[in-house]
């Protein structure tokens, strides 16, 4: 359809990277946004000729910064022979079409490029839905000026009088048709993301329903989430050295040490300035975070940026209403570190949580036995030690201690097996007349 967002690899292949400052913004995390496109841009594989950070003394309605540090950004591209200008800005619609009138070459914002990679990435229908949801709601608004090359070969309204239908150019009715097209096929998309939410609700209560615990893997893009899982699991889930490499939930059941079930769910992963139409279109798959009984917050410790990776997901967390939940911290990637360096780096980010963390190297597989102890004591106060006494006949009882919790010991006497088990206390109260 035509008012799909551009196809960026088709049209880009020499690309200038710009990052605009804002009055009292921190040249470091400005440094560090635009250092984040350039692997964003890299993602998409798309050539790129220079960046430039550039701070303006006051926010400007039309381009951002002022005319003149516009022009001399202009001109730069033209000296480069750039075929794009990307913002590491979120662009408003006139400002990007403004960008473009001045520049003259195809002009994109950070949120497209995520946007771009989302889509390169969906593979499962539900995603492939959810990205297409956020991208049509970015585009949108950027139709008008799509069309405007029809009233300009018409000669502009086309000559008819007193204005109504009958005035307006080819353009403005385009823009009308495509406008309807994209919000029917929004709505049709929204319907049936609210299906798939519904069916994700009923699997969550039927684990709800056997008392099995959950938890969220969560954290920045490329931390390890997935990876992680794997290791715990084999749950085979992709898991490569790109951006956003999973845009699926992957939920599988394991054994914790003192015999608990536990489901982990990995989650799609997070960066800085993550669009809020992203976070809307992905809601229920985020569902999973929100309701998981504690999060496991993965971060590459290894990446100098660390800490504020785990601040945006922290504030991620909190948009979602999940930031009360309690967390584990895996410091991942601690084989990345220098060895000389290593103890210092881990103890400095350890001293800035307030909730257990751990070194760990997923790829070395190392650390493991520490995730399932801190987890085991998340769940300390949800599961009871104890004897039973279960009649033969109630073999219902003993299947289902087998099903939700860890069965220690069975012996048998008469018409009685004897049970030494580890059970969620919620089911141990419904059996509390057969405890010994």
């Amino acid at each position: 359809m035509s008012f799909e967002i551009r196809e960026k690899p088709d049209l880009i292949e020499r690309a200038l990277l710009v990052g605009i400052g804002m009055p009292g913004e921190s040249r470091r995390e400005r440094a560090a946004l635009l250092d984040e496109l350039v692997n964003l841009v890299s993602n998409l594989g798309i050539g790129i000729v220079d960046q430039r950070l550039e701070f303006t003394r006051e926010v400007q309605a039309k381009y951002i910064c002022g005319i003149g540090k516009a022009e001399e950004l202009r001109d730069l591209a033209q000296s480069l022979g750039a075929d794009s200008l990307i913002f590491d800005n979120l662009l408003t619609p006139s400002q990007q079409r403004e960008w473009e009138k001045l520049v003259g070459v195809t002009v994109v914002d950070r949120e497209e490029i995520i946007l771009d990679i989302f889509a390169q990435r969906a593979r499962t229908k539900e995603a492939v839905m959810q990205v297409d949801l956020a991208r049509m709601q970015y585009a949108l608004p950027r139709m008008a000026g799509m069309w405007k090359h029809l009233d300009r070969q018409r000669g502009g309204s086309g000559g008819g009088k007193g204005g109504g239908s009958a005035a307006r150019g080819e353009g403005e009715k385009q823009i009308e048709v495509d406008r309807r097209l994209a919000r029917d096929r929004i709505e049709a998309i929204r319907a049936e993301l609210e299906t798939v939410r519904r069916q994700r609700a009923t699997q969550r209560k039927e684990r709800m329903r056997q008392g099995i615990p959950t938890a969220a893997i969560v954290g920045y893009t490329n931390a390890g989430k997935s990876s992680l899982l794997n290791m715990s699991t084999g749950a085979g889930v992709l898991a490569k050295n790109i951006l956003f490499a999973t845009l699926e939930t992957t939920s599988r059941k394991i054994e914790l040490p003192d015999g608990q079930p536990l489901v982990l769910t990995d989650t799609v992963g997070f960066i800085r300035n993550l669009p809020t139409r992203l976070i809307e279109a992905f809601k229920s798959t985020l569902e999973e975070a929100v309701l998981a009984d504690f999060l496991i917050q993965v971060v590459d410790a290894s990446d100098r940026e660390a800490l504020r990776h785990y601040e945006t997901t922290c504030e991620v967390l909190e948009s979602l209403g999940a930031h009360e939940k309690p967390m584990i911290v895996v410091w991942n990637k601690t084989d990345l570190i220098p060895e000389d360096q290593r103890e210092s780096v881990l103890q400095g980010l350890a001293a800035k949580v307030d909730c257990p963390s751990m070194p760990m190297s997923v790829v070395r597989e190392q650390g493991l036995d520490s995730l399932y102890a801190a987890c085991v004591s998340m769940l300390s106060q949800r599961v009871e030690r104890a004897s039973y006494r279960i009649p033969q006949r109630e073999s219902r009882i003993i299947s289902i201690m087998h099903r939700d919790g860890k069965v220690l010991s069975t012996d048998y006497e008469g018409n009685d097996v004897i049970v030494e088990a580890i059970l969620p206390k919620e089911f141990a109260a419904r059996i509390q007349d057969y405890r010994i």
